[in-house]
C-alpha cells in the first residue's frame, strides 16, 4: 500500500505539472491583450507597450512561465492585472463560497441517492421501483442551470422560502445566513446530481442482487440484510466510488453555472470575471486551484477504492468480499 501511494502521488505531481503546462500555453492562445484591461479606450502604443511591460507580458513565454512556476512553489498566485491585489487570498476568500456549496450538495445527494438506487434495483417489479428509476433518467436531462431558475421562480419568488441569490457581504460572520443563502444552490446542484447517482447506484445493486455469492449466502441460511451487508454492500460500493469522485470533481467544475444563476461569489464567477478582463493571474490561479482539486478527489477515490477492495491490492481477479 505504501509502494502504491507513492506511485500514485508521483502521478498526481507529474499529471499537475503536465496541466500547468497546458494551461499556461492555451491561455496565451486566447485572443486578446491584457494590457488593454489597464489602458483606456483609444490608448497609444506608448502606453500599450508600458502596460505590457508593467504587467510582463512582454517578456518571452518562457521566462513568463518560469516566474509564474516559481511563485507557484512559493505559494504565491500573483497580483491581478486589474484590481492589483494578491490572487491568493482572494481565491481563498472565494473558495468559503465555492467548497460548502460542492461539499453540501455532494453530501445531499448521495444520502437521497444511495438509498433512493437501491430501492429502484430491489423493488424494480414495482410501481415506486418504476417511478425511481423514471424520476433519475428524466433528472439527468434536466439542466442544472434550468433547474435552478425553476427553483428560484418556485421557491424564492413566489413562496419566500428562500433567497433568490447572492451571499452575504460579511461572509460567514452570520453563519444561519450565509447557511440560507446557499440552501436553495446546494438543492439545485443536489437533485441534478443526485439524479445521476441513483441510476449508478441501481446498476451496482442489480450486479450485486444478481449474484452467485449473495444467492450461496442466502443458501448457507443467511438472511438477506446480513448478506448484503457482509458481502453485497463492499462489492456494490466499488463502482460507486470512481462515481462518487467523477460527480463530485463535476460539481466543483460545473459551479461557474450554479454561481451565475444564484449570483453567488464563489471560484466560478471568478474565473469568469478574470475572463473578461483577461486578468491572467486570476484566471490562472483560479485553473490551477480547480486542477488540483480534481487530482485530489481522483486520488482519493483511487485510494478508497483500493481500501475497499482486497483484489486491487492483492492483485486478485475475482471473487466476493
Amino acid at each position: 500500500m505504501a509502494r502504491y501511494l507513492l506511485r500514485r502521488s508521483a502521478l498526481l505531481l507529474l499529471s499537475l505539472g503536465l496541466a500547468t503546462v497546458v494551461l499556461f500555453i492555451l491561455l496565451r492562445m486566447l485572443p486578446g491583450d491584457p494590457a488593454n484591461a489597464l489602458t483606456a479606450v483609444g490608448a497609444t502604443d506608448e502606453q500599450i507597450a508600458a502596460a505590457r511591460a508593467a504587467i510582463g507580458s512582454d517578456r518571452p513565454l518562457p521566462e513568463q512561465f518560469t516566474h509564474w512556476t516559481g511563485q507557484l512553489l512559493r505559494g504565491d498566485f500573483g497580483t491581478s492585472f486589474v484590481s492589483s491585489l494578491p490572487v491568493g487570498p482572494e481565491i481563498a476568500t472565494r473558495l468559503q463560497v465555492t467548497l460548502p456549496l460542492t461539499a453540501a450538495a455532494f453530501l445531499l445527494a448521495v444520502l437521497v441517492a444511495v438509498p433512493a438506487g437501491f430501492v429502484a434495483a430491489h423493488r424494480r417489479h414495482t410501481w415506486y421501483g418504476s417511478l425511481l428509476s423514471g424520476v433519475s433518467q428524466l433528472g439527468i436531462a434536466v439542466p442544472v442551470f434550468w433547474l435552478g431558475m425553476i427553483l428560484v421562480a418556485v421557491l424564492a419568488v413566489n413562496a419566500r422560502w428562500f433567497p433568490s441569490g447572492g451571499f452575504p457581504p460579511d461572509g460567514w460572520a452570520d453563519p444561519a445566513e450565509a447557511v440560507r443563502s446557499l440552501a436553495l444552490p446546494v438543492i439545485t446542484v443536489a437533485l441534478v446530481m443526485s439524479a445521476s447517482l441513483i441510476r449508478y447506484v441501481r446498476s451496482a445493486a442489480l450486479d450485486v442482487l444478481g449474484s452467485d455469492y449473495l444467492r450461496t449466502a442466502r443458501a448457507l441460511g443467511g438472511t438477506f440484510r446480513g448478506a448484503m451487508w457482509r458481502h453485497g454492500l463492499r462489492n456494490a460500493s466499488v463502482p460507486v466510488i470512481s462515481v462518487l469522485g467523477i460527480e463530485l470533481a463535476s460539481t466543483l467544475l460545473g459551479a461557474v453555472v450554479v454561481e451565475s444563476v444564484f449570483a453567488l461569489p464563489g471560484l466560478g464567477s471568478q474565473l469568469t470575471t478574470g475572463i473578461s478582463q483577461h486578468d491572467y493571474p486570476v484566471i490562472q490561479g483560479v485553473l490551477f486551484v480547480s486542477t488540483l482539486a480534481v487530482l485530489l478527489i481522483g486520488f482519493a477515490a483511487d485510494v478508497v477504492q483500493r481500501i475497499v477492495d482486497p483484489r486491487l491490492r492483492g492483485g486478485l481477479a475475482g471473487g466476493p468480499r
